[in-house]
C-alpha cells in the first residue's frame, strides 16, 4: 500500500471521526505534504496528530516519513 492509499483510506476515516479532514497533496522522498480541514484546521494540538501519523505509517508501511502539515479553513472563514 502507498502513503497516498493510506492516509486516504485508514488515517482519513479516524480524523473523521472528529470532525477533520485530511487530504494528500504529494510526496517527494520522505516528505509528505498534508492539508488539514475541518475540525483539524483549528486543532492546538495538530503537532501531536502528526507525529501520531508519522508513527502508523512507520509501524504499518515500515516508510519513515516527515508530515508537512498545510492548515486550510473552510471557505466561509477565510472572509
Amino acid at each position: 500500500m502507498s502513503v497516498k492509499d493510506y492516509i486516504e483510506n485508514v488515517i482519513q476515516p479516524k480524523l473523521q471521526g472528529d470532525g477533520g479532514w485530511v487530504e494528500f497533496i504529494e510526496q517527494n522522498g520522505n516528505e509528505v505534504t498534508l492539508v488539514f480541514r475541518g475540525e483539524c484546521s483549528k486543532c492546538l494540538i495538530l503537532h501531536r496528530c502528526i507525529a501520531w501519523i508519522e508513527e502508523q505509517v512507520k509501524s504499518d508501511l515500515k516508510k519513515d516519513i516527515k508530515v508537512n502539515a498545510i492548515r486550510k479553513r473552510p471557505y466561509f472563514q477565510e472572509v
